[in-house]
């Protein structure tokens, strides 16, 4: 599945949600279902800078794709940040560079979070590109 078809999918699955309580409910339920990340990984190099929690994030450079692994001390920072992993995590670099995330206002997200979480969000994303950058350069 391409990056484009995970994001229509969780449009998709985000309309069909009544009100916020519901998408935070199901932001926090993708929190849990992640991995995490091993004490070790829990680094200031993958911690992402501007979260109000703190979030890792870890990438490995595989068969020409980039795999994300995250974690996160906070519930919703965490769900946010397994939903961008499951998006984006399984691809190549310039699929990741070529992709957008319009998909986070087509779901109302950035608005619903206040301004200091809107920027966590933020900088997730901008971490996410980063890693396909550095990837792409040493590949």
């Amino acid at each position: 599945m391409t990056i484009k078809e995970k994001q229509q999918e969780t449009v998709e699955a985000f309309a069909f949600m009544e009100d916020w309580e519901q998408k935070y409910e199901y932001i926090i339920d993708l929190g849990k279902e992640l991995k995490g990340l091993p004490e070790d990984k829990k680094i200031d190099d993958n911690l992402i800078k501007g979260c109000q929690s703190k979030v890792w994030i870890d990438a490995e450079f595989k068969d020409g794709k980039l795999y994300f692994n995250a974690d996160s001390d906070g519930i919703l920072p965490k769900g946010i940040i397994s939903l961008l992993v499951s998006i984006y995590s399984g691809h190549s670099t310039q699929e990741i560079l070529d992709s957008d995330f319009k998909f986070i206002e087509e779901i109302g997200l950035q608005e619903f979070l206040s301004p200091s979480r809107a920027n966590g969000l933020m900088a997730m994303t901008k971490q996410i590109k980063f890693y396909a950058v550095a990837f792409q350069l040493k590949s």
